[in-house]
């Protein structure tokens, strides 16, 4: 039997950009992608942030065993920087870093924030023109300024970096956040409010969000300047404020419903007691007898909590004259109500709403969660008695933030609390910056809180619902 001849074929070069053929059975297998190759540029930056995060953690850890780091807050700073100088000279010798003097002048400063402050927030805490921080992980850190939103380069050495400065900053207030309780606020020594959220919860590693608040409370005629009302409007407010009238200011988050509240409050008379309430404390009024009461969260085994509702209680047996309640959020509301209804004329809050109508049926829900069985029409009437005017502050799409209605409550129909517009705020366009074009305007409608302010001795200018005010046109 003739042996079968054995025929070897090359394979032909394939043309370019002619499609392999897949073997039958392999049509959805995924073709493999080249490997990416890292750019030089890229790369070498990697390499010096992290040898620079190196850096500063070994002269961390030897500047622990120069200073007592528990007790560090108790010396002197110059003597904090002259020894952190000396390690960092000590520590470059050794490992014959090149630095300049500029360069070893910055470490020494970080490794000062990050002894005696808050590590790398530290700069950002500084600028006063930064309203908000937003930590979204510890490479990614955000900040708003004149209401946009930035990255920065700032970032943290990794998770356990952004870790342990939450748990500084929520140790400073007696708080803490762990596993069983990855949920805190907390606030700075300058009165900003601060959340964090860590894992489980937080997917990507800790997150943190810092709310600037500052000692500087805003004043009538920054408000003015920033054109976030007209004159003759925060005229009318601050004759109602003086007249004991109950306001609402309602508004969405970021909106400036706390930086209003704190302005507004200015027109409250030096010789009131007023009572504060917050879950964090946040308010900065400025007059001589005030009373600030803030809530507790419950401790790991659920006791010890305080909540606003039972503050609310407490702060009616010290005869307030005022009772600022710093946002309603729940069952409190229906105490407020009862307070307002009761003799502690003059109150004033805040909440989370996108109208003045919405901010009403908000309420109601609130006082709901009370869990009294009161009747909608009761609930309604005690409403439209206790609160007389609401005032909606809003962020428009510029950043810029107004009060774009002042409106009073008329009365109840057809089961909902009736508002109508004082003063607003018509918007008109944007130009081709992107700045807002509006017009702040009265509504035409004679408020019936006159009579009030008339019997109050509160007079007003005669031409308060005569002026107008264009912006940006």
């Amino acid at each position: 039997m003739a042996a079968k001849a054995t025929e070897t074929v090359a394979k032909a070069p394939r043309p370019a950009g002619t499609p392999v053929a897949k073997r039958p059975g392999a049509a959805n297998a995924p073709e493999r992608e080249a490997p990416k190759e890292r750019h030089p540029a890229t790369s070498n930056a990697a390499r010096t942030t992290d040898r620079y995060f190196e850096l500063k953690s070994e002269i961390h850890k030897k500047l622990i065993g120069v200073l007592d780091v528990d007790r560090v807050s108790s010396i002197p700073k110059e003597r904090v920087r002259s020894e952190i100088g000396r390690v960092v000279e000590k520590l470059l010798d050794d490992e014959r870093v090149p630095m300049t003097t500029a360069e070893q002048n910055k470490i020494v400063e970080e490794v000062l924030d990050e002894v005696l402050g808050l590590g790398p927030l530290e700069p950002l805490l500084k600028e006063a023109s930064i309203s908000d921080i937003l930590v979204n992980s510890f490479d990614k850190v955000f900040i708003e300024r004149q209401g946009r939103l930035q990255l920065t380069p700032v970032r943290f050495r990794d998770n356990a970096h952004l870790l342990h400065i939450i748990e500084k900053i929520v140790a400073q207030v007696g708080r803490r956040v762990d596993e069983a309780q990855p949920i805190v606020d907390a606030r700075l020594k300058d009165g900003s409010r601060v959340n964090a959220i860590i894992p489980p919860l937080a997917l990507d590693g800790p997150s943190l969000s810092i709310r600037r608040f500052g000692r500087h409370v805003i004043t009538s005629d920054e408000m003015i300047a920033n054109k976030t009302i007209m004159p003759t409007m925060l005229q009318f407010l601050a004759a109602c404020v003086q007249a004991k009238t109950t306001i609402l200011i309602s508004g969405g988050t970021g909106s400036g419903k706390t930086t209003t509240l704190n302005a507004v409050s200015r027109f409250i008379p030096s010789d009131e007691r007023i009572i504060t309430i917050e879950d964090t404390a946040e308010l900065q009024l400025q007059q001589r007898h005030v009373i600030k009461f803030e809530t507790r969260p419950p401790n790991l085994n659920k006791e010890g909590g305080i909540n606003q509702r039972q503050l609310v209680r407490t702060a009616l047996r010290m005869r307030p004259d005022r009772i600022v309640v710093g946002e309603c959020r729940g069952a409190e509301a229906l105490d407020m109500l009862q307070a307002m209804n009761t003799g502690v004329e003059g109150s004033m809050t805040t909440i989370h709403a996108n109208s003045p109508r919405d901010a009403f049926s908000r309420l109601e829900a609130m006082i709901l969660m009370a869990d009294l069985e009161i009747p909608t029409k009761v609930i309604l009437q005690q409403l439209a008695s206790a609160i007389k005017m609401v005032v909606q502050v809003s962020r428009l799409q510029d950043g810029s933030r107004k009060i774009i209605n002042i409106s009073e409550v008329i009365g109840i129909q057809h089961d909902h609390i009736e508002v109508r517009d004082i003063f607003r705020f018509r918007r008109i366009g944007v130009t081709a910056e992107g700045k807002v074009q509006g017009r702040f305007e009265w509504s035409g409608e004679t408020p019936a809180i006159l009579e009030r302010l008339r019997i109050g001795g509160i007079k007003l200018p005669a031409n308060v619902f005569d002026e107008a005010q264009d912006v940006n046109i």
